[in-house]
């Protein structure tokens, strides 16, 4: 489990790195102010392979399995993934704009990937994230609100929460109470 999980320039200190050409500048660096929590597995409800990593790098083969000839030629990204052993996998440094939300609003405002973080979880809505991911997201939404005050408790969504309707993640198991009384706010000066 990494230790002492840390953003620096805008990377996350116990992550492993990959590069992604799926994302590009945000408009304003400055305006980082939403935390979206995913899941993601490929194919749907495998897990403990590399196929999300070759997904975000644009390299999936279509021909892998059935399902990736539908997502092959899709362009998305997450900021970072957190495996089911709790690597956390990081694709697009935080200052910059990843591709993981989509059509979506919070509180009136569109464009989330302009504003936010998107991290995703191995996982599926309906089978159980594991104890070792939900003390790294801890470690890791800690770190985030520390170097990103704007991120308060109230701006950690899920999803499904801004894109309501189109999107369900990271679904019914996840447990909201859990992540969120284990969390650490930055206190104000």
């Amino acid at each position: 489990m990494p230790i002492n999980t840390r953003i620096e320039q805008h990377r996350v200190s116990t992550a492993r790195h990959i590069t992604t050409t799926h994302k590009d500048e945000r408009a304003d660096p400055q305006d980082i102010s939403l935390l979206v929590i995913h899941n993601i597995s490929l194919p749907p409800n495998q897990f403990g392979n590399n196929y999300i990593d070759d997904f975000f790098e644009g390299k999936l083969a279509a021909d892998a399995h059935p399902y990736f000839n539908e997502i092959h030629r899709m362009r998305v990204s997450a900021h970072c993934v957190i495996k089911r052993d709790g690597e956390i996998v990081q694709f697009v440094p935080f200052n910059q704009r990843a591709w993981h939300a989509g059509l979506s609003s919070f509180q009136g405002r569109s464009k989330c990937n302009d504003y936010a973080i998107g991290i995703e979880l191995e996982g599926a809505d309906h089978i159980p994230y594991t104890d070792i991911q939900y003390k790294v997201l801890t470690q890791l939404t800690n770190a985030i609100m520390q170097a990103y005050p704007k991120i308060t408790l109230g701006r950690i969504v899920g999803h499904n929460d801004i894109a309501p309707g189109r999107k369900t993640d990271p679904g019914h198991v996840f447990d909201w109470p859990r992540l969120r009384q284990s969390l650490t706010p930055v206190k104000s000066l």
